[in-house]
């Protein structure tokens, strides 16, 4: 089934995709994410590699049992035809609750359909005070439109 917007990318178009892949994300929803991906899609997530969507329902599932009240913001980066990169960060707490927050890129390739059929992701992971945080909605949710964006937010 389409997921549009389809490629080749405009900067609106690859924009809007950013925004629907964060608010996914941030669903906590592993079977919601999985679907905006290609049955055989690969992945590259720090040195962990994926492919398809049962293991990334898997991997999601564990990774947000492990990193609670997730938080996530992301900005388009750069794009081409079917290629959008994108830079992110997010908050979220362990076990104990020890905020942390993830800084990281992404390249992403689409299939024709509007299907990511390749993500690579590089982040890292800082130790933060909770008086620290940035983000504040209730999780899971979306980013709530006065939220800003990274693009207006210090590293």
């Amino acid at each position: 089934m389409p997921r549009p917007p389809l490629p080749p990318f405009t900067r609106e178009t690859a924009a809007q995709k950013v925004r629907m892949a964060e608010d996914a994300w941030n669903s906590c929803d592993p079977a919601r994410v999985a679907l905006g991906y290609t049955e055989d899609s690969r992945w590259r997530n720090r040195s962990e590699f994926i492919e398809g969507r049962a293991a990334i329902v898997a991997f999601l599932t564990r990774k947000w049992a492990k990193e609670q009240e997730y938080r996530l913001v992301k900005d388009l980066w750069a794009y081409d035809a079917n290629f959008i990169a994108v830079r992110f960060q997010y908050e979220w707490h362990d076990n104990v609750g020890q905020w942390f927050r993830s800084y990281g890129n992404e390249q992403w390739e689409f299939d024709e359909h509007g299907l990511m059929r390749r993500r690579e992701a590089s982040i890292n992971d800082v130790k933060i005070k909770a008086s620290d945080r940035r983000y504040f909605w209730k999780a899971p949710g979306v980013r709530p439109a006065e939220v800003a964006g990274l693009g207006t937010d210090p590293l």
